[in-house]
Parts: structure tokens; sequence; C-alpha cells
């Protein structure tokens, strides 16, 4: 009698724990946004949510972001890649060059100079350029057996090498209006004088038709489950190389597509583009609850993830916190993250 007492009292904290530890892993990234949020509203005194500045925040996150949601397929894969801030670069200056006509006036401020072929041109060009590095990164991946990260790890110098070739190591600059809208234009109505931002919109629009296509479709299911147990998903029929090869499609399309919209913004393409964007991109689709171990993640949790490391640049910045400590900080957050993830998995395991 005393020994079952003594047994079941041992086990109630355990199956609290294993209740509490889903919930935390589940939940943690939506009370860490609130909880910054409020802490800077506090610190900042009331700047941290003047419109002007949340709007800033969702267009400062807003590439980051796109190329989040690619990187969400890859990592629920279990897969990761290395190389998309260097494919944006090469992406950025395809696009450019496409809009300038020639490289003969590349470095010219004067959109008027520019004999290109318009905005659509330069987007599709910087969409192919984006599709054509995943699908020689996804072949490598599934055909040659390569492991992913020296696949993209390879790819991050190899796209950085060409876009400096392809740049000689200068800006290309000066698009024309049409061009220049989709990274400054707005739309919509104004909000204490403000409208939303283009490539905001672009982010959540991708977002949203992501969410759908991974929680509703077929092929949502079967992307979790070449993560969750990728010899299962084989013998159930799934074709994985295929599923593989198609989230570094995904990824590749979404970094030409953030390219675009990058030298769209900045009104200049360059071979330092999307230099780092590694680091945050990762750090916002782990943060945002998608496990480096695949099969569990969601959209949602990416959007999330990409605002919080939104939220928490741009309160360190009004607090005059010193930049390099924001690289610190993130960096910390990741390991803590992946930590606790491979924590919750051996709580799910026992």
């Amino acid at each position: 009698m005393t020994d079952a007492a003594t047994k079941s009292s041992a086990e109630l904290p355990r199956s609290r724990a294993s209740r509490i530890i889903p919930l935390l892993s589940r939940y943690a990234p939506l009370v860490c946004l609130v909880l910054l949020v409020i802490v800077f509203s506090l610190l900042t005194d009331g700047r941290f949510l003047k419109p002007l500045n949340l709007f800033n925040v969702m267009l400062q996150i807003s590439i980051v972001g796109l190329i989040a949601v690619g990187m969400t397929f890859v990592i629920l894969t279990a897969g990761i890649d290395l190389s998309v801030g260097s494919l944006v670069a090469v992406a950025g200056l395809t696009a450019a060059l496409i809009a300038k006509g020639s490289a003969a006036t590349s470095f010219s401020l004067d959109a008027a100079e520019a004999a290109g072929y318009g905005w659509f041109a330069a987007m599709m060009g910087a969409i192919a350029v984006g599709l054509l590095g995943g699908a020689i990164q996804g072949v490598s991946i599934t055909k040659l057996k390569v492991p992913p990260f020296v696949v993209t790890l390879g790819g991050l110098s190899i796209f950085r090498g060409i876009a400096l070739m392809i740049s000689g190591s200068g800006p290309i600059s000066g698009f024309d209006d049409a061009y220049r809208w989709w990274g400054q234009g707005r739309i919509g109505l104004d909000w204490a004088g403000l409208r939303v931002p283009i490539p905001v919109i672009i982010f959540l629009g991708i977002a949203a038709i992501a969410f759908v296509v991974l929680r509703y479709t077929r092929y949502g299911r079967q992307v979790y489950a070449v993560g969750g147990n990728r010899e299962a998903a084989r013998l159930a029929g799934v074709n994985v190389e295929r599923v593989l090869l198609s989230v570094y499609l995904i990824i590749g399309f979404l970094s030409g597509l953030a390219g675009f919209v990058l030298s769209a913004r900045l009104n200049s393409a360059e071979a330092v583009a999307g230099m780092g964007y590694e680091l945050n991109v990762i750090a916002a689709v782990v943060i945002g609850g998608t496990s480096l171990f695949g099969g569990v993640g969601t959209i949602l949790g990416t959007v999330i993830g990409s605002i919080l490391i939104g939220v928490l640049n741009n309160g360190l910045v009004l607090m005059n916190v010193n930049p390099y400590v924001q690289q610190i900080t993130i960096g910390l957050i990741l390991v803590a993250v992946v930590a606790f993830d491979q924590f919750a998995k051996s709580r799910r395991l026992k």
C-alpha cells in the first residue's frame, strides 16, 4: 500500500511536467513576444508603441520573414539552408541588371538612364535565379546524398563569389518608380497617417499561403512525415526525394523574391546584400517553435519568431544598446531555444 502511494505521488509531478513542457514549447514564443512588447514599452516611455515605430518593425522583418517562411519547410524536413543570404544577393543583382538593361548604366543613380526590361522581367529573373540555386542544392542533397549542411555551406561561398563577380564589387543603383514601388510602396487606408508597406503585405501574403499548404494539404502532411521519420514516410508511399527537392525549390523561390524586394526597397543591389541573414532566418524559425530535428513546427510560429526578433532589435536600438549586443542576444536566445527543444524532446520520449 505504501509503495503504491509512493509510486503514484512520484508519477504525479512527472505527469504534470509532461503536460507543462509541451505547452511551454508551443506557446513560449508568443508569451515572450508579449513580454518583450510590455518591457520595451515601459523602458522607452511609450516610444516603442508609436504607430510609426510598429510599422518600421514590420518593414524591417519583412525580408527576413519572407525567407524564414521557406526555411520553415526546409527545417521541417530536418534540413538546413545556410546559403540564403548569398542567394538573395545574386538574385537582387540579377534583377538589377535586367532592370538597368546593361552594365553600362549600373552605377548611375539616374533611373532615366536605364533602358532595361521593366520590373516584371527583373522579378522573374530574380525568382529564376533563386529557383536554379535551390534546384542545384536540392539535387545535390537528394541525388548525390551530400548532407544539407555541407551543400548549403558550399552554396553560401559559391553564391557570394558569383555576386561579387556580377557586381564587380560595386552596387547597381537607380531604378524607376515601378521597380522601387515593390520595396518602398504603401497601400491601404491611412492609420495614424501611415499605410501598410508593400514588403509587409508580400511577407504576410506568402505566410498565409504557406500556412494553408502545410496545414490543409496532402503535400504539407508529407513534409511533416519526412521530417518526423523519413524511413516510415518512405514505407508509407511518400516520395521522400521529391519532397526534399521541393522544399529547397521553395526556399530558393522565396530567396529570389526577397532579393528583388530588397533591391527595390534600397534602390540598390550589391554583393554584400543579405550578409548575416542565415542566422536571423534560422533564429526566427527555431525561436518560433520549429524543431531543428524536423517534423515539428508551424508557419504561425515562424511569423511570431520573426516579429520577436524584430521587436528585440528595435527595442534595443531605442534603448541605445550597442548593436553588437543585439547579435550576441540573438545567438544566446537561439542556443537556449534549441537546448529547450532537445530537453522537451527527451521528455516526450520517456
